[in-house]
């Protein structure tokens, strides 16, 4: 007999919102943690992240105020109380969320699972067992085989970390990296962006990586690409050495970090024993959730490699996996208008296709690339950056792909990503009515 219609495993953005739409249905639900309810985002990721992003923005707004005509004098920034403000946004979430799953009358178990059959897992040993067992166990960071690697913090480390490095090496200059090195430059650190490709943000733009790497410099990080690290020593004196290939001089820092990205945290969950072959990296599957080879299990949000680390995108897979667990729907989940960020300072945004997509796509597109920094909405703000590409499909005037930096962006891209989602053209977006003067009110120019 069976204790549950489904267990999910992870109790993160995927696995709550899957639970919720079994819920709803009537199901009896059993969600496993194994490290804290509410997952990533909330906790290590995005909110506390923004929390420190945001003090960056104010930094950086300070600094340009003798643009406006105003003097200032040097501000001081007391990082300890900084981070205990972050606290104050994770602290109490697990049990907020714990609270609402109780009322909600979903059962919670915290501990971790292993599979031990084809419909069960043990959680601290005590045995589950469930018609349909969803795994949304998220991601953990990417380990890397360097001797000394264990000196590397994670970016859940720096997060916490109460005390400003007064130098740091990022290994890995991915959005992470890029992130948080930008926090850290104008908190006041010597920041090294340590990157093994020849190009960073491979999945991005390459003149929209090109305009990061030259704002990243010009705020004093340094961006090294085509590097191999080699190892992380400490030296006698308490500092840490990044050691490279070749004749390249060690990096020597006070800290160094991991931000070589996340994998699925498949690890440990024993899926050999659900009839379920693992190679380290992806798992079979029918369709987008269902395992190819147990038809009672499915995965969602970051536990499935190569989709869009992004919180949105977890819960909206969590409820398309819900749904198809629950009701049968196989509804396919489509990425193209769904916006992205990365919020350094200025910030980043995309939404639908590069140019190499579009290609791969057999797409022809006209790329609109635009450097906004001498329009008048961006020397209203005094931007250092504002730089924008917007691909346009030649055949239909549709647009499928927009990269911006700067000028709103994280805000701008949101009605490029409807235009996207909605078939829009050039045209379209050029014929609204915006409110004046605002950054929307330039995307008429920007298709």
């Amino acid at each position: 007999m069976k204790t549950h219609d489904l267990i999910v495993l992870g109790a993160g953005n995927a696995g709550l919102a899957a639970a919720s739409v079994a819920r709803e249905a009537g199901w009896s639900v059993l969600v496993v943690e194994s490290l804290d309810v509410g997952g990533t985002c909330p906790l290590r990721g995005c909110v506390p992240k923004k929390v420190l992003v945001a003090a960056a923005e104010a930094l950086d707004v300070i600094r340009r105020a003798s643009a406006h005509c105003i003097t200032v004098s040097e501000p001081k920034l007391d990082w300890a109380a900084l981070v205990q403000r972050e606290r104050t946004f994770v602290d109490g979430v697990p049990t907020q969320i714990a609270e609402s799953l109780t009322r909600r009358g979903i059962e919670l178990v915290e501990g971790r699972a292993r599979f031990v059959s084809e419909d069960a897992v043990e959680v601290g040993g005590r045995r589950f067992t469930a018609d349909k067992i969803l795994v949304a166990t998220g991601s953990s960071p990417r380990k890397l085989a360097i001797p000394g690697f264990e000196h590397a913090l994670t970016s859940a480390d720096l997060l916490s970390r109460e005390v400003l490095p007064r130098s740091i090496a990022f290994i890995g200059a991915g959005v992470i990296g890029f992130e948080l090195a930008h926090v850290l430059a104008r908190a006041g650190s010597r920041v090294t962006l340590l990157e093994m490709a020849e190009r960073p943000l491979a999945r991005h733009d390459p003149d929209q990586v090109e305009e990061l790497v030259r704002i990243s410099e010009a705020i004093g990080v340094e961006v090294r690409t085509g590097v191999r690290v080699e190892a992380v020593t400490r030296e006698a004196h308490g500092a840490l050495a990044v050691h490279l290939a070749g004749d390249a001089a060690p990096v020597s820092v006070e800290v160094v970090a991991n931000t070589a990205g996340r994998a699925p945290a498949l690890s440990g969950l024993g899926l050999e024993a659900a009839g379920i072959d693992w190679d380290g990296v992806r798992v079979a599957l029918t369709g987008s959730f269902q395992s190819a080879e147990n038809a009672r299990v499915f995965f969602a949000g970051d536990a499935l490699p190569g989709r869009p680390q992004l919180s949105p995108v977890a819960t909206a897979e969590g409820r398309l996996a819900g749904r198809h667990i629950v009701h049968g729907v196989t509804a396919e989940p489509d990425y193209d208008s769904v916006p992205s960020a990365i919020y350094t300072v200025p910030a980043l945004a995309s939404v639908g296709l590069t140019e190499a997509a579009a290609a791969e796509r057999g797409l022809e597109v006209d790329a609109k690339v635009s450097d906004m920094r001498s329009w008048r909405s961006a020397r209203t703000y005094a931007e250092e950056a504002a730089w924008a590409k917007v691909l346009i499909e030649r055949s239909t005037g549709r647009v499928v792909g927009a990269h911006l930096v700067g000028h709103g962006a994280t805000e701008t891209v949101h009605a490029l990503a409807s235009a996207i989602e909605h078939g829009w053209t050039a045209s379209d977006v050029r014929s609204r009515t915006y409110a004046y003067p605002t950054f929307h009110a330039d995307l008429k120019y920007l298709v």
